[in-house]
């Protein structure tokens, strides 16, 4: 049984390695850090709590190591809170900010809304301030219209939100995209309220070693 464990977190990561990336490129496709997380859980005992380790960042350059998030999930909950924007500290010690899609994006566009802009600006100020923070935004559709529309969709507004933080400052090798589509779904895609809650955007905040 352990051999069987081993050999299937082995080939896990295998497959899903070439699929993230780093240093401002884009990584297409759904689940990569959920899938070694998974991995790991079949070697620990408890896939549903290494799941959510790495989940959303997937791989990255670098250690992570600890931050202290207080300041700016003080800064992002005064700026967005009544948009919805939402803050979650990980277990991975990373920080999930997340932004739904009437606070960022109009139905169908990856054109930021300035409603966003203050949240956003908050997380390129700690930025700034604390060179060792990188970034990974994640872009998330509900499942209305085809495969490919939801990528491209996906991608553009991950690229929108990373493109902001790039004018104010921040450089391009701390900052990473990623779409995943319909893939992730946090909600009932069946329900008009599910498919709302789906659409949405993921920016992960992590510092490196």
């Amino acid at each position: 049984m352990k051999y069987t464990k081993l050999t299937a977190l082995l080939l896990t990561t295998t497959i899903f390695a070439g699929c993230a990336s780093t240093a401002g490129n884009t990584a297409t496709g759904a689940g990569v850090g959920a899938a070694i997380g998974a991995g790991l859980g079949a070697l620990i005992g408890d896939s549903s709590k290494s799941a959510l380790i790495g989940a959303g960042i997937g791989a990255v350059a670098g250690s992570i190591t600890g931050y202290n998030w207080d300041r700016l999930v003080g800064k992002v909950d005064e700026t967005g809170s009544k948009l919805g924007v939402s803050t979650t500290q990980l277990p991975d010690g990373s920080l999930k900010v997340n932004f739904p899609e009437g606070a960022t994006f109009d139905s169908g566009s990856y054109q930021l809304k300035s409603g966003s802009f203050p949240v956003l600006n908050a997380l390129a100020e700690e930025m700034q301030k604390s060179p060792q923070l990188r970034v990974k935004v994640v872009g998330h559709t509900d499942n209305t219209g085809s495969a490919q529309l939801n990528q491209s969709l996906s991608v553009n507004r991950a690229n929108s939100v990373v493109n902001y933080l790039s004018s104010h400052g921040i450089e391009a090798s701390r900052l990473s995209t990623e779409g995943r589509s319909f893939h992730d779904p946090i909600a009932d895609n069946a329900t008009v309220e599910g498919r709302a809650q789906n659409r949405r955007v993921e920016v992960y905040l992590y510092a490196v070693k």
